[in-house]
């Protein structure tokens, strides 16, 4: 804790809290009502200011910093369009539980409510899509914001928050004094989960005779992949994984039976579907992966969940053993209770239970038919995964390129998958490469994306050029909304209304006139080249924008139609 009886700015203050969180990186935009602070920023040495080229940009940045690292990220925005410009990527990191804090000026106290220029209600506005805000009203209030704001944020279930500082607060003055800890009334999350309902769930697991683990974005957010590694392998039993938690566990461990839900593989969705005991594991049993809640109960089953945040225990489904607690923690409790007691498993039903699991498998749900005409998306994603040797972090957008990289990019470490699963966010892909590229600058980070997705937020070309970060794009362009005219495709009866893409660039001439390396690949025979190159030593420190034209009729399969079960799956097999 820093004291002094100087007396300093609030935006001086505000910048020092930073110091105190050990803060990296700030991802912002400068405006008027934050001018002080960026006075501030000027002055100071200990973080580096990204400068964006939009505030949903900046917002996304720093939340693709955060998944990747396990810090809270931060991102700087003014008053009135620049908030709302980051509402957007508020609400894509609280749907997704990642931990930030959003420092938006405001017009000053005397103008407040009188719609004064770039005036708008901040507070009222984020309400509904932050895990808490505030309006600081008084300098002296600063210091201890800031210490509750970061606290919020990176403590029980993570999420954004949101610190409105109006532009005279930034210029009074007033000692500083950073708090050593924080207290809120009426907020003190749950940590350790019950010793008597863990002993209870392992009970269950040892006695089923077709056990399930469930997975989600929790176990990565929670820093407990170790744990849950420890935890598969010493019951035996078989897991899947939610979109977000992919990484979670490994993808080449043998247990992994690949992504449930809507473009889940076969046979995680069918295990799904039929298991007795089924543990989930930081996930919230949402309609993308559990489909319609009623075909999914009316398999009777027993179900135990583990989850930081008691509002999502029984919130969509009926929950049999609740365990409120921090996932790693609750993982290690029922590690540390397995070796000392090791209980006896049903071997002969858990034999019976891998060999259903191994005929599901016999689907080959993934299998695609190879073209020497056209560039199969799948193909691609691939030979990405060979190029980089599944080492990369790799970003998506959202549509059909980002169901396959899910599918056909297996991650075996957490926090290389970073993508948008709750609000699905067309857009992200970029702006989230340059936050990981940022946070791991020695790394290979490669963007997925769409040709529709990648025009959202476009202009952070710029921003890759201004520091000069070395992110490989891989553009698979089927020249269509891809996902959009999948459904249309299945279920409009081939009306494709607004989703074909008539008016695209040139991408190359557009990353070349950013001062990129562009790259157009049409031939299947130069899938492979073009992604070595881009991945080679010549290219290592240069950002490469690669358009692969892709097949345009290609759909991503398993698909479970909307309001479907699980076991309803479409297979490319059955078309």
């Amino acid at each position: 804790m820093e004291q002094s009886s100087k007396q300093f700015t609030g935006a001086e203050i505000l910048i020092r809290c930073l110091h105190e969180e050990n803060v990296e990186f700030v991802f912002g935009y400068p405006g008027g009502a934050v001018l002080n602070i960026y006075d501030a920023i000027f002055h100071q040495d200990k973080f580096k200011h990204i400068l964006v080229r939009h505030e949903q940009a900046a917002l996304h940045a720093a939340d693709a910093y955060s998944r990747s690292t396990g810090k809270v990220g931060v991102a700087l925005v003014t008053s009135g369009p620049g908030a709302t410009n980051a509402v957007t990527g508020i609400a894509t990191a609280y749907m997704d539980s990642i931990p930030m804090v959003i420092i938006s000026g405001q017009v000053p106290t005397y103008a407040i409510g009188e719609d004064a220029f770039q005036e708008c209600d901040t507070v009222g506005i984020t309400r509904p899509c932050v895990k808490h805000n505030f309006l600081v009203k008084d300098v002296k209030d600063i210091a201890a914001t800031m210490k509750k704001a970061f606290y919020v944020a990176s403590s029980g279930r993570p999420g954004p928050v949101l610190v409105d500082i109006p532009k005279d607060i930034t210029a009074h003055l007033c000692a500083f004094e950073y708090p050593e800890t924080v207290q809120l009334r009426s907020y003190s999350p749950v940590t350790k989960g019950h010793l008597g309902q863990i002993k209870k769930a392992l009970k269950l697991l040892a006695e089923a005779k077709r056990p399930m683990v469930y997975s989600g974005g929790g176990v990565v957010l929670g820093d407990a992949s170790a744990h849950l590694i420890k935890l598969i392998q010493a019951l035996d039993i078989p897991i899947t994984s939610t979109l977000m938690g992919l990484g979670g566990f490994p993808a080449s461990d043998k247990h992994f039976l690949g992504m449930l839900g809507m473009h889940g593989t076969y046979e995680a969705n069918m295990a799904m579907q039929e298991c007795d005991v089924l543990l989930a594991v930081g996930a919230r049993f949402d309609d993308r992966v559990i489909g319609n809640t009623e075909h999914f109960l009316s398999n009777p089953r027993t179900i135990i969940h583990i989850d930081i945040d008691p509002s999502s225990i029984s919130k969509r489904v009926k929950i049999d053993v609740p365990i409120v607690g921090d996932v790693k923690s609750v993982l290690a409790d029922m590690n540390d209770l397995i070796a000392a007691e090791k209980p006896a498993q049903n071997t002969v039903a858990l034999a019976a239970w891998f060999k259903q699991i191994k005929a599901w498998r016999g689907k080959n749900c993934l299998s695609f038919a190879q073209s020497t005409e056209f560039i199969k998306p799948q193909y691609v994603i691939q030979k990405l995964h060979e190029v980089t040797k599944g080492e990369a972090f790799v970003t998506s957008d959202v549509g059909q390129h980002q169901m396959w990289a899910a599918q056909y990019y297996p991650f075996d470490k957490p926090r290389r998958w970073i993508n948008s699963g709750g609000l699905g966010t067309m857009g992200v892909g970029l702006p989230y490469a340059m936050g990981v590229q940022f946070a791991h600058p020695e790394a290979q980070v490669a963007c997925v994306t769409g040709e529709g997705s990648i025009q959202m937020n476009i202009q952070e070309l710029s921003t890759c050029l201004q520091y000069h970060l070395p992110i490989k794009v891989i553009l698979l362009n089927n020249r269509y909304l891809g996902m959009v005219r999948q459904w249309q495709e299945f279920f409009y009866e081939n009306r494709y209304s607004e989703s074909y893409m008539e008016s695209l660039p040139d991408f190359v001439k557009l990353a070349e006139a950013y001062g990129h390396v562009g790259m157009r690949i049409e031939n299947p025979r130069d899938v492979d080249g073009a992604l070595v190159e881009a991945f080679s030593p010549k290219l290592k420190d240069r950002f490469v924008f690669m358009n692969f034209l892709t097949d345009q009729k290609e759909n991503v399969f398993p698909m479970i139609p909307g309001g479907k079960g699980l076991s309803v799956m479409i297979l490319a097999e059955n078309l």
